[in-house]
Order: structure tokens, then sequence, then C-alpha cells
């Protein structure tokens, strides 16, 4: 019961982090936000504000954030589609990096306490070492994502809920969750900003080429895009949650 209590807690705070992300920079662009939910599934808590419709869902295992005109073409006041195309770029990417943001500042301060407390009681030095240890991180995760495009990682390496979840399960104590979660949110960021559809990455790489093109892309051929990327995003889903089932036991 409580490592289900701590896998939700980790992975909710992730989602609505991520969620609020694109929120807050999609009304900063005053692009109209008609929903932001919590979780999937049927509706547990329902509220209208002033234009945006907030949810609470019964499964918390994702969330997301309905624009006005994200998937459709709209005239109205506060469009996503009307936006400025780098305005639609920092929306999309808001989420990722957010995370991201969340991932360095809870890691450097799990950091800058161990020195201090462990190692030595100097303030610009827990600092400085922090810093680069946070650096550090940033190289790593880089250097996994090159390896797997590479081919020198392969997916029996890569990591799904089904794997976190047995690593949350296997935290004691409050140091060991934070510094889990601060790990989980930079690889979340990172592996949402990578150019494959439909991960928030992709959608840039779609809102570039439009930029480019000085054109959007024909709406089927996207709507095909998009499809042949959730599909399989699916199958590497499942690949992954086996290698994971088959890693535990």
């Amino acid at each position: 019961m409580i490592t289900a209590i701590k896998i939700i807690i980790l992975l909710g705070f992730l989602v609505i982090i991520h969620e609020t992300g694109h929120y807050l920079v999609a009304k900063a662009c005053k692009i109209k936000v008609n929903e932001f939910a919590i979780g999937f599934g049927p509706k547990v808590f329902s509220k209208k504000g002033k234009e945006t419709i907030y949810e609470l869902r019964l499964i918390p295992l994702g969330g997301f954030v309905s624009l006005e005109g994200e998937d459709e073409e709209s005239d109205k006041k506060g469009s996503f589609s009307n936006a400025s195309i780098p305005k639609r770029i920092l929306v999309v990417a808001a989420g990722a990096l957010v995370n991201i943001l969340f991932g360095l500042l809870a890691y450097f301060c799990l950091i800058f306490i161990r020195y201090l407390i462990v190692v030595n009681n100097n303030f610009l030095e827990a600092i400085q070492y922090s810093f680069l240890a946070s650096t550090e991180l940033i190289q790593n995760m880089w250097l996994s994502i090159v390896e797997l495009f590479s081919g020198n990682v392969g997916l029996k390496d890569m990591v799904g809920p089904i794997g976190i979840s047995d690593m949350v399960s296997k935290t004691s104590g409050l140091t060991e969750f934070i510094y889990l979660l601060s790990i989980i949110s930079v690889s979340l960021g990172i592996t949402n900003l990578l150019p494959i559809i439909p991960l928030d990455g992709g959608k840039i790489v779609l809102l570039i080429i439009e930029w480019i093109r000085k054109k959007p892309l024909n709406k089927n051929l996207e709507i095909k895009i998009q499809s042949i990327g959730f599909l399989a995003l699916i199958i590497f889903s499942i690949i992954v949650a086996f290698n994971d089932i088959a890693r535990i036991v």
C-alpha cells in the first residue's frame, strides 16, 4: 500500500508540474486553455473557471492540457493555431522544460545539503560541487540518448513505468525518494523533447517544418504521421514493459 502511494505521488507530481508548464506558458502567450486535467478516465472532480475546466480524473498516471485550436482549426480569440510559431513551440516545450528544471533543482539541493553535512561545511564549495554534479547528470543523460540511437544501448536496458515502480518500491526515506524523483523528472523531460511523434519534441519538429514551409502540413498527412508515431510508441512501451517484468521476476 505504501509503495502504491509513493508511485502515485511520484508520477502524479511529475504529471502535474509537466501539464502546469504547458498551462502557464499558454496563458502567458494569451492562448485559451479549454481543459486542464490530471489523470485519465472518469472524472472525479470538475470545476469551471473563467475559461478553463479543471478536472481530476480517476487514473493518476497522466494528464493533459486542451488548448483552443490545438487539434482543429479555430478562428476564436486565443486559438493555438492562430498563435505565432515561436509561441506555439514555447507552449509545447514548456512541460518538458519544467520537468528538467525541477529535476535539476531538486538534485542540486540534495547534493548541496549532503556536501555541507557530510563533506565540508563550506557554502561556496558546496555550490560549486553541486553545480558540477548537476552538469554531469545532464551529460550522462545525453550520452545515454546518444548510445541509444547509436545502437550501443538496447531496449532491454530501458526502463518503463513498471521498472520505475520497482525502483520506487525499493526507496527508503525521503532523501532517496526525492533523489529518484529528480532523476526521473530530468529523464522524462529530456525524453519528451526527442524528435519523435507523438512526443512534444515531435510536435516541435512539425512546427519547425511549418515555419520553414510558411504554411501548415496537410491535415490528413499530419494525422497519418501522428497515428503511425502513436502506434510505434505503444509497441515500444509494450516491449519495454515486458523487459521490465522479465528483469523484476
